[in-house]
């Protein structure tokens, strides 16, 4: 993916000034156009071998960037060949004592508000009720860490490599930590939604530990939809476009899980390219809502209430 956002511009004017063409469509019209070339966002990085393994994070307050942000900041690592996947604002970068080297150049990055209209504040006070909300992005700009200098000591270190024998255990162990049944046999990965189970061929068919893991996290991710978890729709029928969209959701989960876990993402389901170039060229939004997704599927199965309890006891 070329760099998402046009970075030629001074930080001033992308700063001070707001492009007249949507987040939505200039983001999704770069992923498009990578896509239609065959590679897909969440592998690239590591397939051109420029980024070092990890979520992209804030170098200021720890904390790991979710959502389309992920794919953003991605893109903009591989692109300019950083190693480190942390992240700060000027004014960040400033607060802790560093600076920005002359001559470099900020990424865009975005984050969603809200807004309530004046029309709709004064027709909501005259009819006594709450006034709606009018969703939007806004874009902001970041550094990587690589671009700055006089910071203090390193900040969040990359996560060290796992050797392949361990990430057979580690998936295992990530996905019982879930809570989720996992049932082995067959030769297809697959989440039964009716009875609330995953089922995957045995560990020995899998050509890595890498390929069992993407595997097992993908089908996590369609088990976080389940009602009493995150409560997505799954009734879509195969080849559908809400089927296409939630594929997509899981794919991204298992690339993030992975990134977050130091292993090289996988293409889990190239098969439905088509379908997912079809939904991003219909909606602009849908890989913003698909990434947003993730993140919460992710995050849900990182913190979900059954480890939480493991931990407990």
């Amino acid at each position: 993916m070329r760099q998402i956002f046009k970075q030629q511009r001074s930080v001033a004017t992308a700063c001070g000034r707001e492009s007249r063409v949507s987040i939505y469509d200039e983001v999704t019209a770069r992923i498009i156009a990578e896509m239609e070339q065959g590679r897909l966002p969440w592998v690239k990085p590591w397939e051109a071998g420029g980024a070092g393994l990890g979520l992209p994070r804030s170098a200021a307050t720890r904390k790991p960037y979710s959502g389309i942000n992920i794919l953003i900041l991605w893109d903009a690592a591989m692109t300019r060949g950083y190693a480190a996947q942390e992240w700060m604002t000027l004014r960040q970068c400033n607060e802790l004592g560093g600076r920005i080297r002359k001559g470099e150049h900020g990424t865009a990055a975005c984050y969603a508000d809200s807004f309530i209209p004046k029309a709709e504040r004064e027709r909501a006070a005259q009819e006594g009720n709450d006034p709606n909300r009018i969703p939007f992005l806004k874009r902001f700009i970041l550094f990587n860490i690589e671009q700055c200098e006089g910071l203090p000591a390193p900040t969040v270190p990359p996560p060290a490599p796992h050797p392949t024998g361990d990430l057979w255990a580690q998936a295992d162990s990530f996905a019982a930590a879930t809570g989720a049944t996992i049932r082995e046999g067959g030769r297809e990965a697959y989440y039964n939604s009716t009875s609330d189970f995953i089922c995957v061929p045995p560990a020995a068919s899998f050509i890595s530990a890498e390929d069992y893991g993407a595997t097992l996290y993908h089908e996590l991710g369609h088990w976080t939809a389940h009602p009493s978890r995150l409560n997505r729709d799954l009734r879509n029928r195969y080849g559908s476009t809400a089927y296409a969209r939630e594929e997509l959701i899981a794919e991204l989960t298992s690339a993030f899980l992975c990134a977050g876990f130091g292993i090289v993402p996988k293409v889990r389901h190239a098969d439905y390219l088509a379908n997912w170039l079809a939904v991003l060229k219909e909606d602009s939004r849908a890989i913003f809502h698909a990434a947003s997704q993730a993140s919460k599927a992710s995050d849900f199965l990182l913190n979900c209430p059954a480890r939480d309890e493991g931990r407990a006891a």
